[in-house]
């Protein structure tokens, strides 16, 4: 009897594959399995990101101008953990962790040094920011403005996808309704204002991260995305409009046939379901997203390894039709990548991109027996788990109810087992296994990095106009006690010089925080 062959969603893959019953649409028409653009990369190649942020705004600045010069197109901005919750580096809580994993941006003393030499309105930026996005956005948009840019013309994105920190993450800091009112309050302010910034980025990237199948990653994802959906609607916002700039951001992992095929799925469930939701424009139907090599998937043993690993997961995301990309650096199971780890992520892509020859043919693999029936399979699947989540009443009823977190915990555990097992083997870590040295590459962040800032904070606070901070802060308090819109009332604070954990605590006075 021949071995059982399976996905690592369990769906069952068979020796051979007849040829599916379903006709494929074309390229940039509705449901838009085959790619969003009617000639994808033939005309322009995906953007080439890496993510980077560090230390201090001086030294996050110079990494920048390096990847720039190296020829990435797009740049993306991890923050401290500080950060990401909204305390300044001088907060108790934040002792130990400034600087570490991402930048620390506490003002808009930082943010100016922080993009020093770059110029907002030419660069495309990414920030992965959740629970204080409302501040970075308001950040770059008042740096933007100080620049001399038209706002109209700047481009981006933040991620501002708090539901999935709820189910997998955990950076969050108000309550879910609330935090859900200040993602439909920046939705609709960019919609006037920032037609160009992508005010979501619906992130599937963690949810895997923490542990689930593709098939979960897929499900709560569009789940998520539909709730951020229903919430823009109910507050009279246009669906044609604000679904443009909706996007989505998915990780790619090491089974490469079935990573291809829920890009294609993902494409294919968004259009359907934004149909259903009212959209009749077809650019508001599209799935545009971000993809990220796996960062899980990283192994600190033989790390030399990883370049393989993830050269895979970015042919995957390609052949998937991805419209940007950051490769992770081969040394970050380890450490922050060292400037040599992300040159060769850069370098990685580039060769995908300008050598592999993948780019000239639009959905390559589009037809392919297999590809299709996975694409299919992975698809009816994941509209069985939105039928469940719709039927507790939605994605925020759902991690109320800690489904979505459970599914994670039990789809993680089952992963750990089979390693643990040998049924699922990773090659220098439970199989393949060689003496050797420790890795002496390893970039270190030094301790005293919350003093620099706490000292730049102290400055900061002795030259700057208190009455007008304390004004600034009054009116964003007011504004979300009167459920109006705060985000003109949070540029307004930090142009003042107000300081991003003095706005997050501001809100915490209104909203409280959530203790999960």
């Amino acid at each position: 009897m021949s071995k059982k062959h399976s996905t690592d969603s369990g769906i069952i893959i068979q020796s051979h594959y007849d040829k599916p019953a379903d006709t494929l649409s074309d390229a940039g028409q509705f449901p838009f399995t085959r790619g969003i653009h009617e000639s994808m990369y033939r005309d322009r190649l995906w953007t080439m990101r890496q993510y980077a942020g560090f230390s201090t705004a001086e030294e996050s600045n110079k990494r920048y101008k390096y990847l720039l010069a190296n020829g990435v197109m797009g740049l993306s901005v991890a923050f401290d953990l500080p950060t990401q919750i909204g305390y300044d580096s001088d907060h108790e809580l934040a002792e130990g962790e400034v600087g570490k994993v991402g930048v620390a941006i506490d003002s808009i003393e930082d943010m100016e040094i922080l993009f020093d030499g770059i110029n907002l309105e030419e660069i495309s930026t990414s920030m992965t920011i959740n629970a204080s996005g409302y501040i970075l956005l308001a950040l770059y948009i008042a740096l933007a403005k100080k620049q001399g840019a038209d706002i109209k013309k700047i481009s981006g994105t933040i991620q501002n996808d708090i539901l999935k920190e709820y189910a997998a993450r955990g950076t969050y800091i108000y309550p879910p309704k609330a935090s859900m009112k200040i993602i439909t309050d920046i939705f609709e302010y960019c919609s006037k204002e920032v037609p160009k910034w992508n005010t979501i980025s619906i992130s599937g990237y963690h949810i895997r991260e923490a542990g689930s199948t593709a098939v979960q990653e897929l499900a709560f994802t569009l789940a998520n995305g539909k709730a951020y959906v229903e919430a823009a609607q109910k507050k009279g916002l246009d669906i044609n409009v604000f679904g443009k700039r909706l996007s989505f951001f998915f990780n790619a992992h090491n089974n490469f046939f079935e990573e291809i095929a829920k890009f294609r799925a993902a494409r294919s469930m968004w259009a359907k379901m934004m149909k259903q939701l009212g959209a009749t424009d077809e650019k508001a139907m599209q799935l545009r997203f971000h993809t990220q090599t796996g960062g899980s998937t990283l192994t600190a043993q033989q790390p030399k390894n990883n370049i393989t690993r993830v050269t895979l997961q970015a042919l995957a995301a390609v052949l998937g039709g991805t419209q940007s990309l950051h490769t992770n650096g081969y040394d970050e199971a380890l450490s922050l990548p060292t400037e040599e780890a992300a040159r060769i992520a850069l370098r990685t892509q580039q060769i995908i991109g300008f050598e592999s020859g993948v780019s000239s043919a639009v959905d390559p693999l589009g037809g392919s027996y297999f590809i299709e029936a996975l694409t299919k399979e992975l698809e009816d699947k994941a509209f069985e788990l939105i039928d469940k989540i719709d039927q507790m009443g939605g994605a925020v009823s759902a991690i109320e109810k800690g489904f979505m977190q459970e599914e994670i915990a039990r789809s993680s555990y089952a992963y750990q087992k089979a390693v643990e097992n040998k049924e699922q083997i990773i090659v220098g870590v439970n199989d393949f296994i060689i003496d050797e040295p420790k890795y002496e590459g390893v970039f270190k962040i030094d301790d005293s990095i919350r003093k620099i800032q706490s000292d730049k904070l102290q400055k900061l606070r002795a030259n700057r106009n208190q009455a007008a901070v304390d004004s600034s802060i009054k009116k964003i308090q007011q504004a979300a006690q009167a459920d109006e819109n705060i985000m003109p009332h949070v540029i307004e604070a930090v142009e003042h010089k107000a300081t991003l954990g003095e706005i997050a605590n501001a809100l915490r006075e209104i909203y409280g925080e959530f203790n999960g």
